[in-house]
């Protein structure tokens, strides 16, 4: 039975044929790629005999593997070859998708956003200042923490997803952006009517919809990077 990869999330595919769309990206049939156990450098596809050295590559075999390397190199003003130059940026870049950066800063608004809402919920029900006062302080660091959300997101989307562009990274970036939008219209909200904050009875009922909205959205983002993460 063969296997195909999708180059997109890495999903893994049993059968004949690959499938349609993929289940978990959404990706379809052209982005997967079949798995083979054939080494990479020996194109000729025989392997060597025991106690013998291996074959010379094959011309095309050769062809290949100067395209590689010099895809990897910078010629210098003599013959000599070395490594292309790597910036800071990349670097950087690259050391936040290795980490896992966007998973470890994801948590924050996943976390912190439900409290959020229960505070607020709360707040109303017993008439407590304090529970808004609460809501509103952790609202703020959500918006505090977004930028390195949606930074880091959009970077792992990029150098790990290949930028895909299929239905469940776009359900992602809506439902980021509502979150994004839901977040800084409610901190500005409290920030220019405090005395909502003093008075938990004269919340208007478009504020408790954009909390809702905001739990919403947080939930549906944290169900599809889990779906991308573990691959179900």
């Amino acid at each position: 039975m063969k296997k195909w990869r999708c180059t997109v999330c890495g999903y893994i595919h049993t059968g004949d044929e690959p499938p349609e769309i993929c289940p978990v990206c959404g990706a379809d049939r052209s982005k997967f790629v079949e798995v083979t156990d054939a080494p990479a450098n020996n194109l000729s596809g025989s392997a060597p005999e025991p106690g013998k050295p291996a074959a010379p590559a094959a011309p095309a075999a050769k062809a290949v593997d100067r395209v590689l390397k010099d895809a990897g190199t910078v010629k210098g003003t003599n013959t000599d070859e070395m490594p292309a130059p790597k910036t800071l940026y990349n670097t950087i870049t690259d050391l936040m998708v290795k980490h896992h950066l966007h998973p470890i800063a994801v948590h924050v608004p996943n976390g912190v956003v439900p409290a959020v809402v229960l505070f607020v919920l709360l707040g109303m029900l017993f008439t407590s200042a304090g529970l808004f006062q609460a809501a509103y302080y952790n609202m703020i660091f959500v918006v505090l923490a977004l930028p390195v959300v949606l930074y880091s997101g959009v970077n792992e989307w990029r150098k790990k997803y290949n930028s895909g562009k299929t239905s469940i990274f776009i359900a992602k970036f809506i439902s980021a952006a509502v979150v994004a939008v839901c977040a800084v219209i409610i901190v500005l909200w409290f920030l220019f009517h405090p005395e909502l904050i003093k008075d938990p009875s004269s919340m208007p009922p478009v504020l408790i919809l954009l909390h809702l909205v905001l739990l919403l959205a947080t939930g549906i983002a944290g169900f599809l990077g889990g779906k991308l993460v573990f691959k179900d």
